[in-house]
């Protein structure tokens, strides 16, 4: 018996004047349309005037739906799967289908459509040619950092989805462990109140003030510049200035990141070792050192992301 064919179908992030001619025939062609929401997805089916039976696809199903819907294409019927907008697969149910799919040899075939994560990167004035989504951040405030520490030295372009209540703290994450970089936040893309703010992560904090903005969001960051060593180290007379009137090193570290784009644990990891490389004697203890093991020059730890939390 001849399979089915699996359909991955891009639907409108925001105007359904986006959808294409092509998505709307696959649509109404089906046997079946696997989607996010089925009554989201019912109201765009019944706008274009087709009559297709949904069932739904969504996390906390998706394991054993797409046992059900491979059965349905190894039996010879068509699917279609689209998420609640854009391109399923991205931040969305899809993978394991498709992946289950590829491996038992049925038909794949895209139906290409709007994309939030792209469209935000074109319109964000970085730079385009090398890029890397990552999707969600951990909801957790310290998993999202130690994330965000992770990608810290991408040269890429960074693409992050945010909600709009952790979208301020996401910045100020982004600011204190990436340094005061470009960006771009894009929100409700396609749709009447779409908007984009460009600027440095501090700027476009201030732009954001104290109001939660509503909508789809999407975070764009430039991607690391690696700023030579000497940069850094033409940093630490100012970190020096701060420790000696009594503030602490790791704050130092931060305050001076904050006001000139630089990483604030990069700042921090070589202050201690110019501490240790003239202020370590043989046989000689640091009475201040050893009062505070945490910021001991000889364990050189970063700034811990458990440090900060939302």
């Amino acid at each position: 018996m001849k399979t089915g064919t699996l359909y991955l179908v891009g639907t409108p992030i925001g105007n359904l004047g986006d959808l294409s001619k092509r998505a709307g025939e696959t649509l109404a062609s089906v046997d079946l349309v696997a989607a996010e929401d089925t009554r989201r997805t019912g109201r765009l089916l019944q706008a274009l005037g087709i009559n297709a039976r949904t069932v739904s696809l969504f996390e906390g199903n998706e394991a054993e739906r797409t046992v059900v819907l491979l059965e349905a294409l190894r039996a010879g019927r068509d699917v279609a799967i689209v998420s609640d907008a854009g391109m399923p697969g991205l931040s969305d149910p899809g993978f394991r289908l498709v992946r289950a799919c590829a491996e038992d040899g049925i038909d794949i075939r895209v139906v290409p459509g709007p994309s939030a994560a792209i469209a935000a990167l074109v319109v964000s004035g970085l730079p385009t040619d090398r890029f890397a989504f990552e999707g969600f951040l951990p909801r957790k405030p310290g998993e999202r950092r130690a994330r965000l520490e992770s990608v810290g030295k991408d040269p890429r372009t960074l693409v992050f989805f945010e909600s709009p209540h952790r979208v301020r703290a996401t910045l100020r994450d982004a600011l204190e462990l990436l340094g005061d970089r470009k960006g771009a936040l894009a929100r409700e893309m396609t749709k009447l109140h779409e908007e984009v703010i460009r600027g440095r992560i501090s700027e476009i904090l201030a732009r954001i003030g104290d109001r939660e903005p509503k909508g789809e969001i999407v975070i764009v960051l430039g991607g690391a510049s690696e700023p030579p060593a000497a940069e850094v180290h033409a940093l630490l007379p100012r970190v020096r200035a701060l420790v000696a009137a009594g503030m602490r090193k790791r704050d130092a570290a931060r305050e001076v990141a904050r006001a000139h784009g630089a990483s604030a644990n990069d700042l921090y990891r070589a202050y201690l070792m110019e501490q240790r490389s003239e202020d370590e004697q043989p046989d000689v203890l640091d009475l201040e050192e050893s009062q505070d093991p945490a910021e001991d020059g000889s364990d050189a730890q970063p700034i811990k992301s458990s440090e900060v939390s939302e």
